[in-house]
């Protein structure tokens, strides 16, 4: 009997629901889109469906929501399953591309809840986005859920805004709504949420 790989990732159920309570239109500024990205956050700290992150990819000019996320990493048992990550693999499959930069594409946005940790700064370099919004910042995170970030190059921002041709820069916004975003994460730690570095386990 041969043996089946596969991999399988299913976003929580709520997740449809919360993106169909709001107004395409209302998501045309970075403000309304990272408020619709920490309400996600907040969303999944309530149901309990994974950590205090979330993060979506939209049309950078139009504001189009391409692929909302959420963190699953607990519930999926794949410590990959970051809500950046899955941001832009629902994006690639739903554009049918592993470059979210492709010539007959708009240009892409990710927006997430927090500033990305070690691994989803890679998967943003080589995603094809070309803007970066984030809320909460990496010291916040560790400050408020002792959740490490990992080692993050001190001019990580630079190296995306001024990323070597053929690569095409990715414009950086932080802090925006970030006491919004830092309230996620204390409710998140206030309501005993679950610490899952590497390692937490042993």
């Amino acid at each position: 009997m041969t043996a089946s790989y596969q991999v399988m990732l299913q976003l929580p159920g709520w997740l449809h629901d919360c993106v169909r309570e709001w107004d395409s239109t209302a998501l045309s500024t970075r403000e309304q889109r990272m408020a619709f990205v920490i309400e996600l956050s907040r969303r999944n700290v309530l149901h309990k469906t994974g950590g205090p992150f979330a993060a979506a990819v939209f049309e950078r000019g139009s504001g189009r929501l391409i692929a909302p996320a959420v963190n699953i990493v607990v519930p999926s048992n794949t410590s990959v399953a970051h809500a950046e990550t899955m941001a832009f693999m629902l994006a690639q499959q739903r554009l049918k591309t592993f470059d979210l930069g492709a010539p007959h594409l708009p240009a892409m946005e990710l927006v997430a809840s927090s500033q990305p940790c070690i691994q989803c700064f890679g998967n943003t370099w080589w995603s094809g986005v070309q803007a970066l919004t984030i809320g909460a910042r990496a010291e916040d995170v560790e400050e408020i859920t002792s959740f490490r970030e990992g080692p993050l190059p001190g001019n990580w921002v630079e190296l995306l805004e001024n990323r070597p041709a053929p690569l095409k820069p990715i414009t950086v916004t932080r802090d925006l709504l970030r006491d919004q975003a830092c309230a996620v994460l204390s409710l998140y730690r206030d309501s005993g949420g679950l610490v899952y570095n590497a390692g937490s386990e042993s």
